[in-house]
């Protein structure tokens, strides 16, 4: 059997099939109750070796988000907030200031439960880059930095590409960096919600479901983007056959075939989506927040 075929992942450490080559470089941290991996995919090699673009991967495993309190909410919360700040520093080559402009987009489809964290982390986001000429005084006491956001839905419900939105948000309120915030699908159940990955090279709206648009990237949008997302989804496919290969098979009948090919167009989610959606939205917002203060 074929592990791309079939194995489908968005998380780039569930990729790669134990490469340790001079291609990319991976090490782990822990950090308040959680564990941190960092994949560096450094060339063309690591690439293929990954299936992923070159660039930084990195990989916050916090536990169930839905299960979590406030306190441990907060906690997890200000861990992604190191990581989100360390990367956009270094993406933009600048530090976080109040002139410092992000805008922050959720992706995803509103009025479907395990796709709806984008727009459901937006609605929670604190906008404040009208306030910087509006209202300056407010404006310097917030210790922020230039924030806005956009839910732009999806090509079915606006009939205009994504990254089109994106491109045309960018171009007008020109931020140093686009935050893009979507759910992901996981080859692990155990991932699901349990997972949050940051990335420096974009993100393909829909991929998570095998629905792939136009990618949310720096040649796209003509700024760097941020790519935030969490595992929500495991492809069918993927689970059925993951069992086979845990059970040894790894040669498979036409039969066989056809069932893990029609398995793609269906994607399994915990029963707790509702709960799931809220509270990762709950968190990923409050990350945002905090990794763009400037005092």
């Amino acid at each position: 059997m074929n592990d791309r075929q079939y194995a489908h992942s968005d998380l780039a450490v569930e990729c790669g099939g134990g490469y340790r080559g001079r291609g990319a470089e991976f090490k782990e941290e822990k950090r308040n109750g959680c564990d941190i991996q960092i994949l560096e995919i450094r060339d063309r090699e690591g690439a293929d070796a990954y299936g992923k673009p070159e660039g930084r991967y990195v990989t916050v495993t916090c536990g169930k988000i839905w299960e979590m309190d406030d306190e441990r909410t907060e906690e997890v919360g200000e861990v992604l907030a190191g990581e989100l700040r360390g990367m956009s520093e270094f993406i933009c080559k600048k530090e976080i200031n109040p002139d410092f402009g992000v805008l922050v987009v959720g992706l995803g489809n509103s009025d479907i439960t395990p796709d709806a964290i984008g727009p459901e982390t937006v609605k929670r986001i604190e906008v404040t880059r009208h306030l910087h000429t509006l209202v300056p005084d407010l404006y310097s006491q917030l210790g922020s930095c230039e924030i806005s956001a956009l839910a732009p839905g999806v090509l079915g419900q606006t009939g205009i590409e994504t990254v089109e939105l994106v491109r045309g948000a960018a171009e007008n309120a020109r931020p140093d960096l686009i935050v893009a915030i979507d759910a992901l699908a996981a080859r692990a159940v155990s991932r699901l919600a349990t997972t949050i990955q940051l990335s420096d090279k974009g993100i393909n709206p829909g991929s998570g479901i095998g629905n792939r648009r136009r990618a949310i990237c720096q040649e796209n949008v003509g700024r760097p983007v941020l790519a935030l997302g969490v595992p929500t989804v495991v492809d069918s496919s993927t689970l059925v056959y993951d069992a086979l290969s845990r059970a040894g098979i790894r040669e498979i009948s036409d039969d066989l075939h056809r069932v893990l090919e029609e398995g793609r167009e269906f994607f399994v989610s915990p029963k707790e989506s509702d709960i799931i959606m809220k509270k990762v939205a709950v968190l990923l917002a409050r990350a945002v927040g905090m990794a763009f203060m400037t005092n």
